[in-house]
């Protein structure tokens, strides 16, 4: 059995079969070009099913898995219901169950149905919904707490939580769900914050190889970090202890939070290195590594017992 590996992706992705500015092909190149292991192609209400070409130029990275953003407005249009559908086997069709809970709930459950996970899209996108109501949903397994679209509102505002707070929230509630990183990406050709970029989320996938379902699997089960520029040389996570190892970029300070119930930071640590040992009536502990640059990475949780 191969030792396990890190593998860099990202699970949502434009191209010009929806909303996004260039072809599949080369959406694809771009992210082979800046040493993406694999990649979803997450198309509108669409399967973009792009395979390389046969002949002289065989490429075997970005490994493509299936994926779609199951795409649709409630509330007359005021709320936006997004789900990537990861690993399916077939279209879905969205669903419009009328209420924001229930049309996440139709639409999960059309996912999994499809053989995929479903990862809960950029809540804050017209504030469309928040850490309640994602408790009240069964079946999801990924939440974005990072997306690099410019007009989804990451950070809140006054009296709106955060992504970050949003998924302690839910975690605080007692629902397992895992962070992801995402580009959210549709402009290949011009480069500068107001656009939706590629290249500024991401996920750092642990599996025994480099194949759909094993990095499917890896989604599904959290052996994974999330970053925005942070990587990470090590990372073991249990009940009795979370620790991690951070790779030095130019001469970047790093402060790791250790993150409980309610969002509480149980521990902070400044270097490269950063451990914590729960103590088992926190709830769940996940850490939040951030660099002297900007970015940042994601651990998930771990769910205590005590």
């Amino acid at each position: 059995m191969p030792e396990p590996r890190w593998y860099k992706g990202n699970i949502h992705t434009h191209t010009t079969e929806s909303d996004g500015d260039d072809t599949p092909e080369n959406v694809v190149g771009w992210f082979r070009r800046h040493g993406y292991d694999f990649l979803v192609l997450s198309d509108h209400n669409h399967l973009t099913l792009f395979e390389y070409a046969e002949g002289r130029r065989k490429f075997k990275k970005p490994l493509l898995v299936p994926g779609e953003e199951v795409t649709l407005r409630v509330n007359e249009g005021r709320t936006a219901v997004h789900i990537n559908a990861i690993g399916i086997s077939r279209v879905v069709e969205p669903i419009d169950a009328d209420g924001v809970v229930s049309t996440l709930q139709a639409n999960v459950d059309a996912i999994v149905s499809a053989g995929g996970i479903a990862s809960l899209n950029h809540p804050n996108f017209l504030w469309s919904f928040d850490h309640d109501d994602i408790s009240q949903v069964t079946g999801a397994t990924l939440l974005e707490i990072f997306n690099g679209h410019p007009a989804t509102n990451v950070y809140g505002a006054p009296g709106k939580p955060s992504y970050e707070e949003i998924w302690d929230g839910v975690l605080s509630n007692g629902k397992a769900i895992f962070g992801v990183a995402t580009d959210d990406s549709h402009h290949y050709k011009d480069f500068h914050p107001g656009k939706a970029n590629p290249g500024r989320g991401w996920v750092v996938v642990r599996a025994d190889e480099l194949s759909s379902d094993a990095i499917v699997e890896g989604l599904a089960s959290g052996d994974f970090y999330s970053s925005t520029g942070v990587e990470l040389a090590d990372l073991e996570s249990s009940q009795e202890s979370v620790s991690l190892r951070i790779e030095q970029q130019f001469d970047f300070i790093y402060t790791t939070s250790f993150v409980g119930r309610d969002g509480e930071t149980l521990s902070e640590v400044n270097g490269l290195e950063a451990s914590y040992q729960p103590r088992g009536d926190e709830g769940y502990v996940r850490a939040t590594v951030k660099s002297s640059s900007g970015t940042a990475a994601w651990t998930q949780p771990v769910f205590l017992s005590g």
